[in-house]
């Protein structure tokens, strides 16, 4: 793979000293805010805050870059969050810059065209932390995400600019309780339940209680979906402070930990700890190893492939395969599971894990980390999880599913891979004949009618759903989730495009190529028998390789949906989803499908 070019930003070098012998943290700012050659940047800054010509020719800048938006409490209180970071930064001697960017909710847009946004959002998170980290000539960045591609967003954006530079995960929501079903609920609840009431196992009563309860505050979804697959992957990495990702949205914890990264951020500026030091082949394993041993999200790996990319890190969809082979499935967390990140939280969160599978030699302690300690330095006296009488992390001995739970798939229905995710409740091999449906809002419609009832195992396939024929490759929790609330266990689901953290069940996505790009998923047709098989990684349809030829040369693409706006140049950009749904340059992206 080619190297990055950026911009090449004037600066002073690490090791500089100010006037009165101290290190000088301000090594991009103090381009603008020292001497006079740029007096309209410096009167801006006056204007913005600054007090005094000492800090103004003293102080780092700092941005905060919060993805608070309204309307999601996934990120409707980081705005607040982002208040006590910048409270931290300047009783720390440094000046705080709040900006934000935008964000999608996951939960609001599944099985809907908002969907369509969710994934190009990741990159446009990151395309504005890097925008505003350069042009603003900040010195560091502290990023505060919630939903699920503000993560990926952020940390790319980082190994971009490449400034000192941390995550505050902004925590997990607190769980909800039906007092109509007496049981506890959450946003996975919802769509379980939906698919419940189509089959007449659930009343409209039911449903609107539970969509009442099911999510009392802010904070992400509170189980290994992808927002918390992403943030503990993360803090694997040792891009966060201890305990972030598991730390709830709500109470004091969060808010102490906000205060501290200001303590953090300035050590990165002393000791000149930058993203790309820490991003690295040792912490990307780290956060594949935590995906593997806590069930974690499908999402992953685009995201990470994504992460790795960006940091000119070569990373392939065969890691996760290697790392699945080796790492056994140990939470018991939901979706597949029984709890949730608060539960979690209660036995000492994400530092209690990292230190069990430290001393069991499943992640390396000894990557650096924000704090200038190592990652086992970092989690030393995090309570022993193996001490306690508790059932949410299993001891090694007693894994849930000896090997991972994420399969990458290969066969000539996948020549360019696909990834399932597989818990073992399920199984681990499925034959069926297969249903083919032209998009989600096709299989949809069948489930509300009640079409779904097969006598025999059937396979439904949905495509035009990837990055290009989408466009934006949504999510599809709205069908898994249903058909799980239904009880129709003798389906298995198959799309190129993907899953919610939140889905399980027999389910394998990311079909690359495909359909839009001419993958053999475009001609696959009703009652063609499809072998989905955890253990030999493969999935297959029973027909010839002649027989695909001949089907696809009668084949021609169906036009891109759409050919303005942001989406259509997310069309033309990105790249499939076994290299991430990666942005690349235009002339290599382009397909002759998409004329």
């Amino acid at each position: 793979m080619s190297t990055s070019r950026f911009l090449e930003f004037r600066h002073h070098p690490y090791g500089a000293k100010n006037t009165d012998g101290s290190p000088m943290l301000n090594r991009y700012s103090s381009i603008l805010t020292n001497g006079y050659e740029f007096p309209g940047a410096q009167a801006m800054l006056y204007a913005a805050g600054i007090k005094n010509q000492e800090d103004m020719r003293s102080k780092p800048h700092v941005g905060v870059a919060s993805v608070w938006w309204e309307g999601n409490p996934c990120n409707m209180h980081l705005l607040d969050l982002g208040n006590t970071v910048k409270e931290g930064l300047e009783k720390n001697g440094m000046i705080g810059w709040q900006f934000n960017t935008i964000g999608v909710s996951d939960a609001i847009t599944m099985g809907n065209q908002g969907m369509r946004f969710s994934l190009q959002s990741r990159d446009i998170i990151a395309d504005s932390v890097e925008t505003t980290t350069c042009a603003q000539a900040h010195d560091a960045n502290i990023s505060i995400p919630g939903c699920d591609k503000n993560m990926p967003g952020g940390i790319m954006a980082m190994a971009r600019h490449n400034r000192p530079s941390l995550m505050i995960y902004g925590g997990s929501i607190k769980g909800g309780f039906s007092e109509r079903l007496k049981q506890p609920v959450n946003i996975s609840t919802c769509f379980e339940a939906h698919g419940a009431m189509m089959y007449g196992k659930l009343t409209t009563d039911d449903l609107d209680d539970i969509t009442r309860h099911a999510c009392p505050g802010p904070g992400g979804c509170g189980g290994m979906y992808t927002a918390n697959t992403m943030a503990t992957a993360i803090e694997a990495m040792g891009l966060t402070l201890p305990g972030s990702s598991s730390t709830p949205a709500e109470g004091p914890a969060k808010r102490r930990e906000c205060f501290a990264a200001a303590a953090a951020i300035k050590v990165c500026l002393e000791k000149d700890i930058k993203p790309r030091d820490l991003i690295t082949k040792e912490s990307l394993e780290n956060a594949l190893v935590m995906t593997m041993a806590l069930c974690g999200s499908t999402n992953a790996v685009l995201h990470f492939l994504a992460i790795s990319h960006s940091a000119d890190l070569d990373l392939t969809i065969d890691d996760f395969q290697r790392v699945a082979d080796k790492i056994p499935v140990l939470a018991d967390l939901k979706p597949s599971g029984k709890y949730m990140m608060y539960d979690l939280y209660e036995l000492g969160g994400t530092p209690s894990v990292l230190k069990y599978l430290i001393q069991v030699n499943l992640i390396n302690g000894n990557i650096p980390t924000v704090t200038g300690k190592t990652l086992a330095e970092n989690v030393a006296s995090a309570p022993d999880l193996m001490s306690m009488k508790q059932d949410i992390i299993r001891p090694i001995e007693n894994p849930i599913k000896a090997t991972g739970h994420i399969r990458i798939l290969r066969g000539n229905l996948a020549p360019g891979g696909a990834v399932a995710k597989i818990t073992g409740k399920e199984g681990r091999r499925f034959v069926g004949k297969a249903r083919v449906y032209n998009g989600e809002e096709q299989l949809m419609n069948s489930l509300e009618k009640g079409e779904i009832k097969p006598s025999e195992n059937t396979v439904l396939v949905v495509r035009y759903e990837g990055p290009k024929g989408g466009p934006g490759m949504p999510e599809q929790l709205k069908t898994s989730a249903a058909l799980m609330g239904a009880g129709l266990t003798n389906v298995a689901l198959i799309t190129d495009g993907r899953y919610s953290g939140a889905s399980h069940g027999f389910i394998v996505g990311h079909v690359v190529p495909e359909a839009q790009c001419g993958g053999p998923i475009a001609v696959l047709q009703d009652g063609d028998v499809v072998t989905i098989d955890a253990e030999l990684n493969q999935l297959n349809v029973n027909i010839s390789d002649e027989e695909i030829a001949t089907r696809l040369k009668n084949w021609k693409a169906p036009k891109p949906k759409v050919n303005r706006g942001t989406l259509s140049k997310y069309i033309h950009l990105v790249g499939d989803a076994s290299h991430g749904v990666f942005l690349l340059p235009a002339i290599f992206a382009t397909s002759s499908h998409l004329a």
